[in-house]
């Protein structure tokens, strides 16, 4: 057993920037650069193994051969979630995604609920998060050929270390000018509803899916997500947050500045995701060498590793299951 850094897989999506290579320092040769799939099993972005024993494998062959690395809480075998970077220098499309039952019918995939924790944004920014009344779907074919959407769609202002919590269902955008951190269910299925009329690399429209995303939409009115208070609670050496628990994942913000002990037990593996600064995660195991790390670096955790330990000042996400 071992701690594996990972090599994140990297997306060129349109509406992407250059800061994951700038500020995380992500060395892919994609321009833009709009996503790193930090933690990934699925096939079409597999982040690999950088380090040790498995090092030049995909985190898919690793768990595998493994499979006790993931958990008892894990039940289909693979690995349940994504974790990703998201850098949209522009506006992504107006989105939804499945639930589970749909897309395992329809797309063979898992369906995707998913959370975001905004590392940056920029004066006025802001994203798309359902709608600010009930819709039907007369209005929205009419308003998406008419490119008048956006008057029914709610508009959130977005500021650094928010957290939104996206279920499967719900109609959303990303804003450009947002830097992201998003923790989702494995799947990779998107139905794009309107896209801006913008084109691609080759001069063409990106397909839209709304046969299908109105299918899956929730066209009531989207709930308040303004951002309330959240309880810091503080420990000799660090303060730990909690940013999200649901039945897929649970992500917790950990600021550390000395040390920061924790154990990883037989039911889940856990996810570090280091923002800021750069630290060290040892084990109380003397046969696990102990694991450094920076900003922008992503490490899996095996289920089972016992007592752990992060020493540096850092602050880090800390994800399992």
């Amino acid at each position: 057993m071992e701690i594996l850094k990972l090599q994140p897989a990297g997306m060129d999506y349109l509406w992407g920037g250059t800061s994951l290579r700038e500020e995380y320092g992500k060395k892919i040769d994609l321009t833009p650069l709009a996503e790193t799939w930090e933690c990934s099993v699925h096939p079409d972005g597999p982040s690999a193994v950088a380090n040790g024993e498995y090092q030049g494998k995909t985190l898919a062959e690793v768990l595998k051969l493994h499979p006790e690395w993931m958990g008892t809480k894990v039940t289909f075998g693979k690995l349940p979630i994504l974790v990703k970077f998201i850098d949209a220098k522009k506006d992504l499309s107006v989105q939804v995604h499945p639930s589970d039952e749909y897309a395992r019918v329809h797309e063979k995939d898992n369906g995707k609920t998913e959370m975001w924790y905004v590392l940056d944004a920029d004066e006025g920014a802001n994203l798309i998060y359902g709608f600010q009344h009930p819709v039907t779907e007369e209005i929205l074919r009419e308003t998406v050929a008419s490119g008048t959407l956006g008057k029914h769609l709610q508009k959130v202002e977005v500021h650094k270390g928010d957290v939104y919590y996206v279920p499967a269902g719900t109609v959303h955008g990303i804003g450009a000018g947002i830097m992201a951190v998003e923790i989702q269910e494995s799947s990779n299925v998107t139905y794009r509803v309107y896209d801006y009329d913008r084109v691609d690399k080759n001069g063409k429209k990106r397909e839209l899916h709304f046969d299908k995303a109105i299918q899956v939409m929730n066209m009531d009115i989207a709930p308040d997500v303004k951002q309330k208070p959240r309880m810091v609670k503080y420990y000799p050496g660090c303060s730990r947050e909690l940013l999200c628990r649901c039945k897929y994942f649970e992500t917790e913000r950990v600021q550390v500045t000395k040390g920061f002990s924790f154990s990883i037990l037989d039911g889940s593996f856990q996810v570090v995701m280091c923002l800021s600064g750069h630290g060290e995660i040892e084990t109380s195991d003397a046969d696990i060498k102990p694991m450094c790390f920076q900003k922008g670096e992503t490490m899996f955790l095996p289920a089972g590793l016992g007592r752990c330990r992060i020493l540096g000042e850092t602050e880090v996400l800390k994800i399992r299951c």
